[in-house]
């Protein structure tokens, strides 16, 4: 483990316990016509082991990917959201999950929700992996959150330090 990493918050088997609980929960809501909408970079570790969680619960749903970026390689938000790369696949009549790895300011899961909702969606649900407490109101509320994070920066399964430490299997906080 790099030397800056100062603590493990959850363990590898930690994260695979929450994703399965969480797909356990999710199941019922959803069918097998839901698009899943993967918020890059950063959830595509989540978003892939949820959708196997899913599957295992009985529930295959359709995947899809959002590319916005609002934070660059910066350990804050720019403030502003670019879309990178839009939807590939028609969410006109369908439900959608948007999925992502850390809910903070909620600037991305917000402008992800709305770029949804104008693609036609007919429901829009919303998942990260997790939350941390914020000191100010959030224009949205994720519909399900794995773990409840602590005010700390994360690195690991997804979460990043300017693209460094993604891969890791656990996550573990950088200050």
């Amino acid at each position: 483990m790099a030397d800056e990493i100062k603590e493990v918050l959850l363990t590898e088997a930690e994260v695979a316990e929450r994703v399965e609980a969480l797909a356990r929960i999710m199941a019922p809501r959803l069918d097998d016509d839901t698009v899943a909408v993967c918020l890059l970079t950063g959830g595509l570790w989540f978003c892939a082991d949820l959708m196997r969680a899913l599957a295992r619960h009985g529930r295959h749903v359709r995947f899809d990917a959002l590319w916005l970026a609002s934070y660059k390689d910066q350990r804050v938000s720019t403030g502003r959201c670019e879309v990178r790369a839009d939807l590939q696949r028609p969410l006109v009549g369908q439900k959608a999950l948007i999925v992502d790895d850390v809910f903070d300011t909620g600037l991305s899961l917000s402008e992800a929700a709305r770029l949804v909702r104008d693609a036609g969606a007919s429901e829009v649900m919303t998942c990260v992996f997790a939350s941390k407490p914020w000191p100010t109101e959030r224009a949205i509320k994720p519909d399900f959150v794995a773990w409840e994070a602590p005010p700390r920066f994360l690195v690991g399964y997804g979460m990043d330090n300017a693209g460094q430490y993604r891969g890791l299997p656990f996550v573990g906080a950088m200050d």
